[in-house]
């Protein structure tokens, strides 16, 4: 009976994926407005006057290349919608929440350049050395107020909330670690963080101001605590992917 109910949830799933997905004009936005974030920081901002935004509660925060596998799960604010939200109307607001704070970040980048804490050079060795010097290579020093990682993370969490509580839980969970992840990577301040999540709970509280848990089809919320583990899942594949890069190098 088990095995049957398995095979089922597994059915159930792989329709979920094999739908129409209908891509509206928010993601054609927000798609289009994403390099704006790589061409302010390699080539806008870099020669202007910087601010950092530091505190005293960053210096608490000491640097822990340990926290770098948990900031590298940021890519799951991409990962969990795409797995997670089947339901069309709330995907959609997703995204424009999405849209929202890349279009409120990008003001802030533009208005207010910033400069993060991290370090010009990493000492020491090791796996979780080795991958925070992989993050630092691949993300330039600007861009930092607010976090839009930790604003994307929020969002991800919320929505995913409204399909499952519990799983939301757990996710909204996830989003504060990833959080605190960006001042131990030193790649944002505690300001930045605070104020990516103050950003995200505002879009979603525009967006999804309406949206309740009993919108969502019974099959849709039986089966997203299954799918946001298969994207972490995935996540956890490719950090084994960057383990086996850095054990062959």
């Amino acid at each position: 009976m088990e095995s049957a109910n398995a095979s089922a949830g597994l059915s159930d799933a792989l329709k979920l994926f094999k739908r129409d997905q209908p891509v509206g004009w928010p993601l054609v936005a927000l798609l289009l407005l994403m390099p704006f974030y790589v061409v302010i920081g390699w080539e806008f901002v870099p020669g202007q006057v910087q601010n950092t935004p530091a505190t005293p509660l960053d210096a608490m925060f000491a640097l822990s290349p340990q926290w770098s596998v948990v900031y590298g799960s940021l890519f799951l604010a991409a990962l969990l919608p795409a797995f997670v939200l089947h339901d069309a109307l709330l995907f959609r607001r997703t995204i424009l929440a999405y849209l929202v704070v890349w279009v409120s970040a990008i003001a802030f980048f533009l208005a207010y350049p910033t400069l993060c804490p991290r370090p010009l050079r990493l000492e020491g060795d090791g796996y979780f050395v080795w991958l925070l010097r992989v993050i630092y290579g691949s993300d330039h020093r600007y861009n930092c107020f607010p976090s839009l990682h930790v604003a994307q993370c929020f969002i991800a969490a919320l929505a995913c909330r409204i399909v499952n509580r519990r799983l939301g839980d757990v996710l909204l969970v996830w989003a504060a670690l990833v959080a605190l992840s960006t001042v131990f990577t030193k790649q944002h301040y505690v300001a930045d963080a605070v104020a990516g999540t103050v950003l995200a709970f505002v879009a979603c509280a525009i967006m999804f101001r309406d949206l309740r848990s009993a919108s969502i089809a019974p099959v849709l919320r039986q089966l997203a605590p299954a799918l946001a583990a298969t994207a972490f899942a995935v996540y956890a594949s490719f950090v084994l992917f960057l383990w086996m890069i850095y054990k062959s190098a």
